[in-house]
This record gives structure tokens, C-alpha cells and sequence, in this order.
């Protein structure tokens, strides 16, 4: 015991030494109350893995992988055992390096959590595991019918949050960061994508395969190792970005991400050099379950962001800034999501600011704010999930809380220091905590010693309140209400006596459209919606985000015109943003919506994503 507790002594030290910024060193485990991660059977002070290496290969027919992965493990003096997370992969054999059988067992499993899997490595400290992993939550097989080109099937993964644990045997915490390299082998018309640098062209591996390297020498969280393959293809963007997908979708992809070179610029000139080499991305099918997936160097996007004039484009801005805040510094567990998505949420408008102007920023943050209000009048200004640090990991509460709160935090404490001392501090907070773990009660104390000037500055920044207690803080910095005066007078005129200004709508932003739509009176008649849709040409939108609207407003009001059109989108738009509230309205409509509902799932349902479906069954009753 004596040997162990020197251990956790060291990973203490390792987190409260100056950083080391190196990303090729192994990063410190916190070991501080707040930073223990609870969905996960790891025990990382004990024994850590430090480096992953896959070699799989993919069964389309079979829906699975299979092969090995090898562990490097950093370990206390004296331990012999190693945790690992298992969620439904099966193991056949553990090995040591130099060939001898390792014995291993799997607990009893906890309900979305799985089940440790526990070695016993003695004096090993790498370890191979032979598996194989059948319908696995991370992984999504398309048929060739549900690609665009009809002709290949597809693979792609979302690991996010502990769903790599179905597919991938570690320690799968986003506080235990790790490097890793892979051999993936795929059928040869397919191409083979992953989250880190490719190791060049794909090498022969037998009759009809051929397989893929990739090499991540960055330590990352486990949840970012991603992979996709099918039928894809690249197009560079500009020298160090570019962008795959289908065949059909290359041009209109690179049109839409044609900016992507001057956000990563921007970007920089923020917060300093972006340190992954390349960014480069993915348009998948639209079954995907998010909008993107940083996953680094190689973005997880949906198509629902083309809309054929980047408009929507504040979701690469978002998933670029993710390279600075997540990717490298990463929240130590899920309670502080914020840490993450917040602070992305509001370098993702600093970024749009650079790119679009003041304007667009502005009106993209007071749909933030919006967010924010309607969610909290929903739940209750005092309800337990509206803090930014959580006690426990509330996802029911959607992007208001993490994302727009978090960004709001962070707006309110850039209006009161001022936008010079906020950037540089903010931009030291990612230099010193590069390629680490971080929890809220750091960045706390960080604010505290290295941006407030003084006890008057403390009291109006209300750090703490922002991050610990419910609500939305009296100081908070509000959008704004110019931002979208004439929408809203538009909407109002609207509501008041059905007037409607449709050579208006052709000059508005996508944000102001969405304003708009959002400001609409939510009972309407059959010959009100007919009027809208024939103005604005609502069923006939491009932009998802506007058409997602629409719909919604339609089917609140029992509308029998676009229940075709809401029936296509849920067959063919898995991203959960929009699938279940969809979903939520109908059911929410009773014996007119309930049937639509049930018909539709049933048929959507086979090409959506497990987290797409773990919360769509829920809302339409499904039981399988």
C-alpha cells in the first residue's frame, strides 16, 4: 500500500508542477475529489493506459470488428492488475509481450455503464487483447440504400461520451488521455478514415482487402478515436485542411467548407497555433447522430450543415475551436461538460466574428441567449441541471445549459475585464493545461490568480455563482436588443394582424429567419400556415435549421400538409438536434399525432444512430 499511495502522490504533484506542454508526455491523472469520473470502473492511480494500438479488422456482412488491441500501461510499484471499461466486446485471450496467457475476468455490469474487465498482468506493462466486437452502440452500418451512392455500405462511429468502450478495450474516460495507432482492414472499394494522421496509401492485406494505418502521437481522450469507411473521397480545401465524402456530396461539401482555411487562421490569431497538423474533415451520411464530432484531425460533420450559402457554417467554427478547447484541455469527467462545449460555444463566435462580422455573431448569440431563457422558464430558474458544474451528468437538459450558458459565462467575464485581458488569459488557460485534464474548480482558481485584478473585479464577475449554482447570474452580460429589432417587430406585426413581409425575408440572415420562425405565434389555422408556406417557401428550404423550425410549428397545429414532408426528413435526417423534438411533437399531438409517430420511428428508425434512438424510443414508446 505503501508503494501505491506514493503513486497517487505523484499523479497529485504531476497536476499542481508547472505543465508540461510536450503532448508527447504522458498526461497527469487528478486525483482531486471533483475530478474522479464515476462512469468509468478505471482506477487510474493504480494503473493507467498510456498508449492504444488496434488492429482490426471490418466485417460489413457481420456488422463487427475484429483483432486485437495493445496496451501500454503505466503502473504503480507494485500493482498487478489493470481495469478496463467492456460494454458488450468479447474477449478470447490476454496476453503479455513476450507470449504468456494473462488471466482476466469480466464484473457484473451496471446499466449504461457495462462491466469491468480486469487483468491481471503482474509484472507485464503491455498487454494484447484479442476480441471481437458485434452490434456495438459507437459503430453504425449503413447498407448500400442508405448512402447517397446506393452502391457501397458504410461504417462510421461516436464514441462520445463512454460508447468507444463497446468497440475499443480501455479505459474509457476522458480523463485518462492516451496516444494510439491502428491497422484497420476493410474491403478494398472502401476507404478508411480515423481520427488521427494517416500512415499513407492503403497496403494489400488479401484477396479483396486492403488496410489502412493511423497514428495519433498527441495524448487524447478515448472518446475521440473515430472511424468511417465507404465509399469516399477527398478534396483539399487548403494546405493544411481538406474535406471527404461521398462522391455525389465532394463538390457542394467543399463549396460550403470553403472558409475553413481563414477559420483555422482566425482562430489562431485568437488562441494561439493550432497543434494537431492538419484539419481535415468528413461529411457523412446523414444518419449521423450530432451536427459534427471534433474528433481531431479529421471532423465528424452532418450534411444538414449544406445549405448552399454558409449560412450554417458557425458549426465548423464550433468544431474547429473544439481543437483548443476539449481536445486539448479536456474536462476530467462529464459533470463538466461546460468546460468543453461552453467554452467552444464561445470561441465558435469569436471565431464567426473574424470571419462574418459583429453582426452574425451577434445574432447567432442572441439565439444563444434565447436558448438559455426558454430552457430555464421550462425547468425552473432553481432546477439542479442549470449549473455548469453538475453533481451528476444531466444530458436531459440539452445544449441551454453546457453550451449556451457556458458561453455566456464566459461573455459576461470578457464584458467586465475587458476583451484584451480575457483573451490573453484565456489563451494562457489552454497554453498551461495543453494536452491535459481540467475540472471547473481549476479553472476557478486559475481566473482567480491570474485574471481578476481585485476584490471590487471579483464580486462583479460572480465566478462562482456562474459555475456552481443554478439559474443564470444577475451580472450576465444579455445580447443585444437591436440584434433582431425588425424580426421581431416583423413577427409581432404578424402575430397582431397576420401581416406578413416576404421581400423581407429574402434579405435576412439564416439567424434572423430562425428568430423569426421562433417568434411565431404557436396556434395557427390550416389557411395561416398555407399562407406562410406559400410566402416564404418554408417547405421548400434548404437550410435545415429553418425547415426544422417549420415543420415543428406545423405539426404543433396538427398541419396534414407537411406530413409528408416531416415523414422524409425523419427518414432520411438522423441528427438527433432535430429528431426527437420532431418526434415530441407529434406524440405530444395525441390520437391525430401518435400514429404518424409510430409509423414514421418505425421506419426511420433502422438507419439512426444508438444515441440517436436511446432517446427517440424512449419518447415514442418503442420497446423493440
Amino acid at each position: 500500500m505503501r508503494f501505491l499511495a506514493a503513486f497517487v502522490l505523484l499523479f497529485v504533484s504531476a497536476c499542481t508542477a508547472a505543465p508540461d506542454n510536450d503532448a508527447s508526455q504522458v498526461a497527469p491523472i487528478l486525483t482531486t475529489e471533483d475530478a474522479v469520473d464515476i462512469q468509468t470502473f478505471a482506477q487510474p492511480e493504480i494503473a493507467r493506459v498510456t498508449h492504444v494500438s488496434l488492429d482490426l479488422e471490418l466485417d460489413f456482412e457481420g456488422q463487427g470488428v475484429s483483432g486485437s488491441a495493445t496496451l501500454d500501461i503505466e503502473a504503480a510499484e507494485g500493482a498487478d492488475t489493470i481495469i478496463l471499461d467492456q460494454d458488450g466486446y468479447v474477449v478470447s485471450a490476454v496476453t503479455a509481450a513476450d507470449g504468456a496467457e494473462l488471466p482476466f475476468e469480466t464484473g457484473e455490469a451496471q446499466d449504461g455503464k457495462g462491466a469491468p474487465l480486469t487483468i491481471t498482468m503482474g509484472d507485464a506493462r503491455q498487454v494484447t487483447i484479442a476480441y471481437s466486437a458485434n452490434n456495438a452502440a459507437a459503430l453504425q452500418w449503413l447498407t448500400p440504400d442508405q448512402t447517397a451512392g446506393k452502391k457501397h455500405p458504410y461504417l462510421l462511429s461516436q464514441g462520445q461520451a463512454t460508447l468507444n468502450r463497446t468497440w475499443i478495450p480501455t479505459q474509457d474516460s476522458p480523463g485518462i488521455r492516451q496516444t494510439w495507432d491502428a491497422r484497420i482492414v476493410a474491403p478494398e472499394e472502401l476507404t478508411v478514415v480515423m481520427s488521427g494522421l494517416s500512415g499513407g496509401d492503403a497496403e494489400a492485406a488479401g484477396e479483396g482487402k486492403h488496410a489502412f494505418t493511423f497514428e495519433m502521437d498527441k495524448s487524447v481522450p478515448p472518446y475521440l478515436i473515430a472511424i468511417a469507411a465507404g465509399d469516399i473521397v477527398f478534396q483539399e480545401l487548403g494546405p493544411r485542411s481538406g474535406v471527404w465524402s461521398e462522391p455525389s456530396m465532394i463538390e457542394a461539401a467543399a463549396s460550403e467548407l470553403s472558409d475553413t482555411e481563414a477559420m483555422i487562421d482566425a482562430a489562431e490569431k485568437l488562441y494561439g497555433p493550432y497543434r494537431w497538423g492538419r484539419y481535415d474533415m468528413i461529411v457523412l451520411p446523414p444518419a449521423f447522430p450530432y451536427g459534427g464530432m471534433e474528433n481531431p484531425v479529421m471532423t465528424f460533420l452532418t450534411p444538414t450543415f449544406i445549405a448552399g450559402d454558409r449560412s450554417l457554417t458557425g458549426l465548423i467554427a464550433h468544431e474547429l475551436a473544439h481543437s483548443w478547447s476539449g481536445n486539448l484541455v479536456t474536462n476530467a469527467n462529464w459533470t463538466d461538460s461546460w468546460l468543453n462545449e461552453g467554452v467552444t460555444s464561445y470561441f465558435e463566435n469569436r471565431i464567426v466574428e473574424e470571419i462574418y462580422g459583429k453582426k452574425r455573431a451577434d445574432q447567432e448569440a442572441a439565439l444563444a441567449f434565447a436558448n438559455i431563457e426558454e430552457t430555464l422558464a421550462e425547468v425552473g430558474m432553481d432546477a439542479p441541471g442549470t449549473s455548469l458544474h453538475q453533481a451528476v451528468n444531466l444530458d436531459s437538459i440539452g445544449s441551454a445549459i453546457i453550451y449556451d450558458k457556458g458561453a455566456y459565462f464566459l461573455r459576461t467575464v470578457e464584458s467586465i475585464v475587458g476583451r484584451e485581458r480575457f483573451d490573453a488569459w484565456l489563451e494562457q488557460w489552454f497554453d498551461n493545461h495543453a494536452f491535459q485534464p481540467a475540472t471547473s474548480a481549476m479553472m476557478l482558481a486559475d481566473m482567480e490568480a491570474n485574471l481578476v485584478k481585485d476584490e471590487a473585479e471579483a464580486e462583479a464577475l460572480m465566478l462562482r455563482e456562474w459555475i456552481y449554482e443554478p439559474g443564470l447570474p444577475s451580472n450576465v452580460a444579455k445580447p443585444d436588443p437591436a440584434a433582431f429589432a425588425e424580426v421581431d417587430a416583423a413577427a409581432k406585426l404578424f402575430t397582431d394582424s397576420r401581416e406578413l413581409n416576404d421581400a423581407a425575408w429574402g434579405g435576412w440572415t439564416s439567424a434572423e429567419r430562425q428568430r423569426f420562425l421562433a417568434g411565431l405565434p404557436r396556434r395557427l389555422n390550416e389557411a395561416e400556415l398555407a399562407a406562410l408556406d406559400e410566402a416564404l417557401k418554408l417547405s421548400d428550404s434548404t437550410n435545415n435549421e429553418e425547415l426544422f423550425l417549420w415543420l415543428e410549428l406545423a405539426l404543433e397545429n396538427q398541419n396534414e400538409r407537411v406530413v409528408p414532408i416531416a415523414e422524409e426528413f425523419l427518414v432520411n435526417v438522423g441528427r438527433r438536434k432535430f429528431v426527437a423534438p420532431l418526434f415530441e411533437t407529434l406524440m405530444d399531438q395525441g390520437a391525430w399525432g401518435e400514429p404518424i409517430a409510430t409509423r414514421v420511428y418505425a421506419k426511420a428508425r433502422p438507419g439512426y444512430h444508438s444515441v440517436t434512438t436511446g432517446t427517440v424510443d424512449e419518447i415514442v414508446g418503442f420497446s423493440g
